[in-house]
Protein backbone atom coordinates (compact mmCIF):
# COMPACT_ATOMS: atom_id res chain seq x y z
CA UNK A 1 0.00 0.00 0.00
CA UNK A 2 2.71 2.47 0.97
CA UNK A 3 4.70 1.80 -2.19
CA UNK A 4 1.69 2.43 -4.40
CA UNK A 5 0.73 5.60 -2.51
CA UNK A 6 4.26 6.96 -3.01
CA UNK A 7 3.79 6.71 -6.77
CA UNK A 8 1.08 9.38 -6.56
CA UNK A 9 3.67 11.87 -5.20
CA UNK A 10 1.13 13.46 -2.89
CA UNK A 11 1.78 16.78 -1.15
CA UNK A 12 0.50 18.23 2.10
CA UNK A 13 -2.61 19.65 0.42
CA UNK A 14 -3.56 16.21 -0.88
CA UNK A 15 -3.60 14.76 2.62
CA UNK A 16 -5.70 17.65 3.89
CA UNK A 17 -8.41 17.87 1.27
CA UNK A 18 -11.26 20.22 2.05
CA UNK A 19 -12.16 18.62 5.35
CA UNK A 20 -8.76 19.19 6.98
CA UNK A 21 -7.67 22.31 5.08
CA UNK A 22 -7.20 24.27 8.29
CA UNK A 23 -5.94 21.46 10.50
CA UNK A 24 -3.23 22.85 12.83
CA UNK A 25 -0.77 19.95 12.36
CA UNK A 26 1.16 18.58 9.38
CA UNK A 27 -0.63 15.63 7.77
CA UNK A 28 1.67 14.59 4.93
CA UNK A 29 2.59 10.94 5.35
CA UNK A 30 -0.59 9.98 7.17
CA UNK A 31 -1.48 7.37 4.57
CA UNK A 32 -4.38 5.96 6.56
CA UNK A 33 -6.10 9.36 6.41
CA UNK A 34 -6.34 9.02 2.62
CA UNK A 35 -9.24 6.63 3.14
CA UNK A 36 -11.22 9.70 4.19
CA UNK A 37 -9.82 12.44 1.94
CA UNK A 38 -8.82 10.46 -1.19
CA UNK A 39 -10.78 7.20 -1.12
CA UNK A 40 -10.47 7.07 -4.91
CA UNK A 41 -6.71 6.51 -4.61
CA UNK A 42 -7.11 3.72 -2.08
CA UNK A 43 -9.82 2.04 -4.15
CA UNK A 44 -7.67 2.23 -7.30
CA UNK A 45 -4.76 0.60 -5.47
CA UNK A 46 -6.96 -2.21 -4.16
CA UNK A 47 -8.37 -2.84 -7.61
CA UNK A 48 -4.91 -2.90 -9.18
CA UNK A 49 -3.88 -5.75 -6.89
CA UNK A 50 -7.17 -7.58 -7.42
CA UNK A 51 -6.76 -7.21 -11.17
CA UNK A 52 -3.31 -8.77 -10.78
CA UNK A 53 -4.96 -11.81 -9.22
CA UNK A 54 -4.68 -11.24 -5.47
CA UNK A 55 -6.99 -13.40 -3.34
CA UNK A 56 -6.54 -11.22 -0.23
CA UNK A 57 -6.15 -7.45 0.01
CA UNK A 58 -5.28 -5.50 3.15
CA UNK A 59 -7.14 -2.50 4.45
CA UNK A 60 -5.37 0.86 4.48
CA UNK A 61 -5.09 0.79 8.28
CA UNK A 62 -1.51 -0.22 9.10
CA UNK A 63 -1.14 2.79 11.44
CA UNK A 64 -4.81 3.36 12.23
CA UNK A 65 -4.64 2.94 15.99
CA UNK A 66 -4.94 5.70 18.58
CA UNK A 67 -1.29 5.03 19.47
CA UNK A 68 0.07 5.77 16.00
CA UNK A 69 -2.53 8.43 15.11
CA UNK A 70 -1.34 10.44 18.12
CA UNK A 71 1.56 11.58 15.90
CA UNK A 72 -1.00 13.62 13.95
CA UNK A 73 -3.29 14.43 16.89
CA UNK A 74 -6.02 12.40 15.18
CA UNK A 75 -6.87 9.77 17.77
CA UNK A 76 -10.56 10.69 17.56
CA UNK A 77 -10.67 9.60 13.90
CA UNK A 78 -9.51 6.03 14.47
CA UNK A 79 -12.94 4.39 14.35
CA UNK A 80 -14.00 6.34 11.25
CA UNK A 81 -10.75 5.61 9.39
CA UNK A 82 -10.91 1.87 10.11
CA UNK A 83 -14.57 1.52 9.16
CA UNK A 84 -14.13 3.53 5.96
CA UNK A 85 -10.94 1.69 4.99
CA UNK A 86 -12.65 -1.66 5.49
CA UNK A 87 -15.64 -0.54 3.43
CA UNK A 88 -13.42 0.60 0.53
CA UNK A 89 -11.56 -2.72 0.48
CA UNK A 90 -14.81 -4.68 0.89
CA UNK A 91 -16.38 -2.94 -2.11
CA UNK A 92 -13.32 -3.61 -4.26
CA UNK A 93 -13.13 -7.27 -3.23
CA UNK A 94 -16.84 -7.82 -3.81
CA UNK A 95 -16.61 -6.19 -7.23
CA UNK A 96 -13.92 -8.62 -8.37
CA UNK A 97 -15.53 -11.61 -6.67
CA UNK A 98 -18.57 -11.03 -8.89
CA UNK A 99 -16.35 -10.86 -11.95
CA UNK A 100 -14.59 -14.11 -11.01
CA UNK A 101 -17.09 -16.19 -8.98
CA UNK A 102 -14.73 -19.15 -9.15
CA UNK A 103 -12.13 -17.07 -7.31
CA UNK A 104 -13.52 -15.46 -4.14
CA UNK A 105 -11.69 -12.38 -2.82
CA UNK A 106 -11.07 -11.61 0.85
CA UNK A 107 -10.33 -8.53 2.94
CA UNK A 108 -7.75 -8.60 5.72
CA UNK A 109 -7.95 -5.88 8.35
CA UNK A 110 -4.37 -4.65 8.69
CA UNK A 111 -3.23 -4.12 12.29
CA UNK A 112 0.34 -2.82 12.39
CA UNK A 113 2.79 -2.92 15.30
CA UNK A 114 2.36 0.78 16.24
CA UNK A 115 5.35 3.05 16.83
CA UNK A 116 5.73 1.98 20.47
CA UNK A 117 7.22 -1.06 22.16
CA UNK A 118 6.18 -2.64 25.44
CA UNK A 119 9.32 -4.77 25.82
CA UNK A 120 12.12 -2.25 25.36
CA UNK A 121 13.10 1.11 26.76
CA UNK A 122 13.90 3.97 24.35
CA UNK A 123 16.18 5.39 27.05
CA UNK A 124 19.50 3.54 27.40
CA UNK A 125 20.08 5.13 30.79
CA UNK A 126 16.75 3.89 32.12
CA UNK A 127 16.09 0.31 30.95
CA UNK A 128 12.89 0.05 32.99
CA UNK A 129 11.24 3.00 31.25
CA UNK A 130 8.37 2.40 28.80
CA UNK A 131 6.48 4.87 26.61
CA UNK A 132 3.33 2.75 26.65
CA UNK A 133 1.69 0.06 28.75
CA UNK A 134 0.20 -3.27 27.75
CA UNK A 135 -3.24 -2.01 28.79
CA UNK A 136 -2.90 1.06 26.55
CA UNK A 137 -2.05 -1.13 23.56
CA UNK A 138 -4.83 -3.57 24.38
CA UNK A 139 -7.40 -0.76 24.35
CA UNK A 140 -6.03 0.69 21.10
CA UNK A 141 -6.07 -2.64 19.29
CA UNK A 142 -9.53 -3.52 20.56
CA UNK A 143 -10.89 -0.23 19.23
CA UNK A 144 -9.27 -0.85 15.85
CA UNK A 145 -10.39 -4.48 15.57
CA UNK A 146 -13.97 -3.63 16.41
CA UNK A 147 -14.09 -0.92 13.74
CA UNK A 148 -12.51 -3.18 11.12
CA UNK A 149 -15.04 -5.92 11.80
CA UNK A 150 -17.87 -3.38 11.66
CA UNK A 151 -16.50 -2.23 8.29
CA UNK A 152 -16.78 -5.75 6.87
CA UNK A 153 -13.35 -7.44 6.89
CA UNK A 154 -13.13 -11.22 6.52
CA UNK A 155 -10.11 -11.64 8.77
CA UNK A 156 -7.64 -9.69 10.88
CA UNK A 157 -3.92 -9.52 10.11
CA UNK A 158 -1.68 -8.60 13.03
CA UNK A 159 1.49 -7.92 11.07
CA UNK A 160 5.09 -6.72 10.99
CA UNK A 161 5.51 -7.76 14.60
CA UNK A 162 8.85 -6.62 16.03
CA UNK A 163 7.77 -6.89 19.67
CA UNK A 164 5.73 -9.97 20.47
CA UNK A 165 4.36 -8.40 23.64
CA UNK A 166 2.68 -5.81 21.43
CA UNK A 167 1.21 -8.64 19.38
CA UNK A 168 -0.02 -10.39 22.50
CA UNK A 169 -1.90 -7.22 23.44
CA UNK A 170 -3.52 -7.31 19.99
CA UNK A 171 -4.32 -11.02 20.24
CA UNK A 172 -5.84 -10.61 23.70
CA UNK A 173 -7.90 -7.66 22.49
CA UNK A 174 -9.22 -9.58 19.48
CA UNK A 175 -9.97 -12.70 21.54
CA UNK A 176 -11.91 -10.69 24.13
CA UNK A 177 -13.76 -8.80 21.40
CA UNK A 178 -14.77 -12.05 19.72
CA UNK A 179 -16.22 -13.29 23.00
CA UNK A 180 -18.12 -10.06 23.56
CA UNK A 181 -19.69 -9.88 20.10
CA UNK A 182 -20.17 -13.63 19.72
CA UNK A 183 -18.39 -13.77 16.40
CA UNK A 184 -15.11 -15.41 15.49
CA UNK A 185 -13.02 -13.59 12.89
CA UNK A 186 -10.01 -15.57 11.58
CA UNK A 187 -6.63 -14.18 12.67
CA UNK A 188 -3.39 -14.07 10.71
CA UNK A 189 -0.18 -13.24 12.60
CA UNK A 190 3.03 -12.18 10.88
CA UNK A 191 6.34 -11.26 12.50
CA UNK A 192 9.48 -9.63 11.19
CA UNK A 193 13.14 -10.54 11.69
CA UNK A 194 15.22 -7.44 12.33
CA UNK A 195 18.84 -8.59 12.44
CA UNK A 196 21.27 -11.06 10.93
CA UNK A 197 21.01 -13.31 13.98
CA UNK A 198 17.42 -14.12 13.12
CA UNK A 199 15.82 -12.31 16.05
CA UNK A 200 12.90 -9.96 16.37
CA UNK A 201 13.66 -6.49 17.72
CA UNK A 202 12.63 -7.64 21.19
CA UNK A 203 15.12 -10.50 20.97
CA UNK A 204 13.04 -13.58 20.17
CA UNK A 205 14.03 -16.39 17.86
CA UNK A 206 11.50 -17.55 15.26
CA UNK A 207 10.51 -20.52 17.41
CA UNK A 208 10.13 -18.37 20.52
CA UNK A 209 7.90 -16.06 18.51
CA UNK A 210 5.82 -19.02 17.35
CA UNK A 211 5.52 -20.32 20.90
CA UNK A 212 4.39 -16.90 22.12
CA UNK A 213 1.42 -16.70 19.74
CA UNK A 214 0.39 -20.36 19.57
CA UNK A 215 -2.09 -20.15 22.46
CA UNK A 216 -4.82 -19.11 20.00
CA UNK A 217 -6.16 -21.12 17.07
CA UNK A 218 -4.77 -18.94 14.29
CA UNK A 219 -5.62 -19.05 10.61
CA UNK A 220 -1.92 -18.57 9.89
CA UNK A 221 1.41 -17.51 11.29
CA UNK A 222 4.13 -16.08 9.11
CA UNK A 223 6.89 -13.61 8.36
CA UNK A 224 7.00 -10.34 6.44
CA UNK A 225 8.83 -7.06 5.85
CA UNK A 226 12.23 -8.64 5.11
CA UNK A 227 13.82 -9.51 1.75
CA UNK A 228 12.82 -13.00 0.62
CA UNK A 229 16.39 -14.31 0.48
CA UNK A 230 16.93 -13.30 4.10
CA UNK A 231 13.71 -14.94 5.27
CA UNK A 232 14.38 -18.39 3.87
CA UNK A 233 16.02 -20.15 6.87
CA UNK A 234 13.45 -18.77 9.30
CA UNK A 235 10.53 -19.57 7.04
CA UNK A 236 11.81 -23.12 6.66
CA UNK A 237 11.95 -23.51 10.43
CA UNK A 238 8.48 -22.06 10.84
CA UNK A 239 7.07 -24.30 8.12
CA UNK A 240 8.45 -27.38 9.86
CA UNK A 241 6.97 -26.62 13.27
CA UNK A 242 3.90 -24.39 12.97
CA UNK A 243 0.55 -26.09 13.69
CA UNK A 244 -1.16 -23.48 11.50
CA UNK A 245 -1.05 -22.36 7.91
CA UNK A 246 2.16 -20.45 7.16
CA UNK A 247 2.21 -17.13 5.33
CA UNK A 248 5.07 -15.11 3.88
CA UNK A 249 4.99 -11.66 2.30
CA UNK A 250 8.53 -10.36 1.87
CA UNK A 251 9.86 -6.99 0.73
CA UNK A 252 11.13 -6.48 -2.81
CA UNK A 253 14.70 -6.51 -1.54
CA UNK A 254 16.24 -3.80 0.63
CA UNK A 255 15.48 -0.08 0.22
CA UNK A 256 18.14 2.19 -1.28
CA UNK A 257 19.01 5.70 -0.07
CA UNK A 258 15.85 7.01 -1.72
CA UNK A 259 13.60 4.43 -0.07
CA UNK A 260 13.13 2.54 -3.33
CA UNK A 261 13.09 -1.25 -3.58
CA UNK A 262 15.14 -2.87 -6.33
CA UNK A 263 13.94 -6.46 -6.76
CA UNK A 264 11.91 -6.77 -9.94
CA UNK A 265 8.95 -9.14 -10.16
CA UNK A 266 11.07 -11.68 -12.05
CA UNK A 267 13.91 -11.54 -9.52
CA UNK A 268 11.60 -11.85 -6.56
CA UNK A 269 9.68 -14.69 -8.21
CA UNK A 270 12.85 -16.82 -8.18
CA UNK A 271 12.99 -16.63 -4.37
CA UNK A 272 9.27 -17.23 -4.00
CA UNK A 273 9.45 -20.25 -6.30
CA UNK A 274 12.01 -21.76 -3.94
CA UNK A 275 9.57 -21.33 -1.05
CA UNK A 276 6.82 -23.06 -3.00
CA UNK A 277 9.02 -25.82 -4.43
CA UNK A 278 9.84 -26.78 -0.83
CA UNK A 279 6.27 -26.32 0.39
CA UNK A 280 7.25 -23.76 3.00
CA UNK A 281 4.03 -21.74 2.74
CA UNK A 282 0.26 -21.83 2.38
CA UNK A 283 -0.19 -18.11 1.67
CA UNK A 284 2.25 -15.91 -0.27
CA UNK A 285 2.19 -12.19 -0.95
CA UNK A 286 4.19 -9.00 -0.98
CA UNK A 287 5.19 -6.32 1.52
CA UNK A 288 7.24 -3.15 0.96
CA UNK A 289 8.15 -2.46 -2.66
CA UNK A 290 5.88 -5.10 -4.17
CA UNK A 291 3.57 -3.86 -6.91
CA UNK A 292 0.70 -5.50 -8.81
CA UNK A 293 3.30 -6.73 -11.29
CA UNK A 294 4.98 -8.67 -8.47
CA UNK A 295 1.65 -10.19 -7.49
CA UNK A 296 1.03 -11.30 -11.08
CA UNK A 297 4.23 -13.36 -10.91
CA UNK A 298 3.26 -14.83 -7.54
CA UNK A 299 -0.17 -15.81 -8.86
CA UNK A 300 1.46 -17.74 -11.72
CA UNK A 301 3.65 -19.57 -9.22
CA UNK A 302 0.82 -20.37 -6.82
CA UNK A 303 -1.31 -21.83 -9.59
CA UNK A 304 1.40 -24.39 -10.34
CA UNK A 305 2.39 -25.44 -6.84
CA UNK A 306 0.89 -27.41 -3.98
CA UNK A 307 0.57 -25.66 -0.60
CA UNK A 308 2.42 -26.69 2.51
CA UNK A 309 0.78 -29.44 4.55
CA UNK A 310 -0.06 -28.47 8.12
CA UNK A 311 1.51 -31.06 10.51
CA UNK A 312 -1.05 -33.54 11.86
CA UNK A 313 -0.83 -36.09 14.64
CA UNK A 314 -1.90 -39.73 14.36
CA UNK A 315 -5.53 -38.85 15.07
CA UNK A 316 -5.65 -36.33 12.22
CA UNK A 317 -5.54 -33.29 14.50
CA UNK A 318 -3.16 -30.39 14.05
CA UNK A 319 -0.04 -30.92 16.15
CA UNK A 320 0.60 -28.53 19.03
CA UNK A 321 3.94 -26.79 18.95
CA UNK A 322 5.74 -25.87 22.13
CA UNK A 323 9.38 -25.55 23.00
CA UNK A 324 8.65 -25.27 26.72
CA UNK A 325 9.60 -28.19 29.00
CA UNK A 326 6.58 -30.20 30.13
CA UNK A 327 7.11 -29.02 33.71
CA UNK A 328 6.83 -25.36 32.67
Amino acid sequence: MGTMIQQYKLEEKNFRGERFADYPYDLKGNNDLLSLVRPDIIQNIHEAYLEAGADIIETNTFNATSVSMADYQMEDLVVEINIKSAQIARAAADKFAKLTPEKPRFVAGSMGPTNKTTSLSPDDSNPGFRTITFDNLYAAYKEQAQALIEGGVDLLLIETIFDTLNAKAALMAVADLQTEIGRKTPIMVSGTITNINGLTLSGQTTMAFLDSVSHLDLLSVGLNCVAAKDLRPYLEELAEKAPFNVSVHPNAGLPNQFGEYGETPKIMAVQMKGFLDNRFANIIGGCCGTTPDHIKEFVKLAENHQPRKVPMDESGQKTHFTQRPKSY
